[in-house]
């Protein structure tokens, strides 16, 4: 029998990584095949990157389908890794999986995830719950509540919401997000797209583009139309990015913050 620890802590490395064990069950899945599954992985934060990732025991991944990379990067992840090609039922991803250098997670194997695409792994779980883009971080809130405050949100000079009944979405390190009933947004003023996203905190999004053809980025409305538990309050309803339009709350006008998202929004 195995004894789980009962404390707590992030730990640090020379390296400069930050690494914690978790209790979660993660499997991660290359078509139906499960590459990963692990009931003792690591999350592992590195210096330059805002989210976890996982790192796993060997023993709890299928290291039969991983070879020596042929072209590994450089400069990819903290320290000197050694990177590994997966392949299943034939088809080779290149650079899916390295190890990190720190003594501490030694004979511990991370595959890529946060923001790529076409590496990696296809599928990832944590207990029975599908997991997009990144692991979530157990040091991070979100919370979605109702609010009767007044908010009223401008495009280019155009009121396009105004609303006495939203839900503030309040998600640590990021600013506040104001969800609007749609009955109190013109949608008639933006027009929707392809463009689709995924949050391991909220679910999948969808997007609209203004209209009006002012200098205003794409894909600035977004909604969750069957948003994860945690924030069922938003579903359905609209928000707007604080880093590109005026939003005004209570009469007060709200600063553009300045985020991780303000160089993607672009006209």
């Amino acid at each position: 029998m195995t004894t789980l620890p009962t404390g707590r802590s992030v730990r640090s490395t020379p390296e400069g990584l930050l690494w914690e064990p978790s209790e979660r069950w993660v499997r991660g899945y290359k078509g139906e095949v499960a590459v990963v599954d692990s009931r003792h992985p690591v999350l592992v934060w590195e210096p330059d990157l805002p989210v976890p990732q996982y790192a796993f025991p060997s023993g709890e991944v299928r290291t039969d389908l991983l070879r020596p990379a042929k072209n590994p990067p450089t400069g990819t992840h903290t320290g000197s890794q050694i990177f590994h090609d997966l392949e299943v039922d034939g088809e080779l991803r290149e650079n899916a999986a390295w190890t990190f250098p720190a003594a501490d997670l030694a004979d511990h194997i991370a595959f890529e995830w946060f923001r790529r695409r076409d590496t990696g792994l296809d599928r990832w779980y944590e207990e029975e719950e599908e997991i997009f883009i990144h692991p979530r971080d157990p040091h991070k809130r979100v919370d979605a509540l109702p609010s009767s405050r007044h908010v009223r949100v401008e495009v280019a000079g155009t009121v396009v919401a105004d609303t006495r009944r939203p839900v503030l979405l309040f998600e640590t390190g990021l600013p506040t997000r104001y969800y609007i009933p749609r009955e109190d947004v013109r949608l008639d003023l933006f027009e929707s797209t392809d463009h689709r996203t995924g949050c391991p905190y909220k679910g999948r999004a969808q997007y609209w583009n203004w209209r009006g053809g002012a200098d205003v980025p794409r894909n600035i409305v977004w909604s969750y139309p069957d948003p994860l538990a945690p924030v069922a309050a938003v579903k359905g309803l609209l928000a707007f990015y604080n880093e590109a339009v005026d939003i005004i709350v209570d009469g007060v006008r709200v600063e553009r913050p300045v985020t991780p998202f303000t160089a993607s929004l672009k006209a």
